[in-house]
């Protein structure tokens, strides 16, 4: 399968993990004890395997849909909400999808969901900077106060736990996302190395 171009058939494996994005968030959601209103789901799970599988552009797009249907079709926040996650998981689907898409090894899937954190972590501090006082009416210096306290743990815990889930479950699920036919056994050699 051509990876650079959106085939009907990987269109259909990006509209599988979409649906498996979704249904995560709607059966699994666990508030953060600091701050209830923010909630950990494992929906980014299939979007960073995605962006593994198919690369940045693929996990990028998936997101894209996921946070659409989240924001505006499942009682989400809204336009507020949907920007939020639509940075937060993007910025790590796309480190993933760059960095892996340049070599394909263990140490580079650690690397790049490592990378992914970090990032992810960085830009959310600036984006509640920015945007929780336009659209919540925060004042800047409660959201400043909340950045040690609740803003770095609770992106650290999701996109952290989000990144091991997608580590450790990758290369089975990737064996069916490209129906090369691929054994078990070649996928276990493959992450040997």
């Amino acid at each position: 399968m051509n990876q650079n171009k959106f085939t009907v058939e990987k269109l259909a494996r990006l509209a599988m993990m979409t649906a498996v994005s979704v249904v995560l968030l709607l059966i699994v959601r666990i508030p953060f004890p600091p701050a209830p209103f923010l909630v950990y789901d494992p929906a980014d799970v299939p979007i960073y395997i995605t962006a593994f599988a198919f690369g940045p552009l693929e996990g990028l797009a998936v997101t894209l849909v996921v946070c659409l249907i989240q924001a505006f079709g499942l009682g989400g926040d809204g336009l507020y909400g949907f920007l939020m996650h639509f940075v937060a998981t993007g910025i790590v689907a796309v480190a993933i999808g760059v960095m892996y898409r340049r070599s394909r090894t263990k140490k580079t899937a650690i690397k790049a969901l490592v990378t992914g954190v970090i990032i992810s972590v960085i830009v959310m501090c600036v984006m509640n900077l920015i945007v929780t006082p336009v659209y919540m009416g925060a004042p800047r210096s409660a959201v400043v106060a909340m950045i040690p306290t609740v803003i770095i743990p609770f992106n650290l815990l999701k996109a952290g736990v989000n990144s091991l889930l997608t580590f450790i479950l990758y290369k089975r699920i990737s064996v069916l996302l490209h129906g090369t036919g691929r054994t078990v056994k070649t996928e276990e050699k493959d992450t040997a190395a």
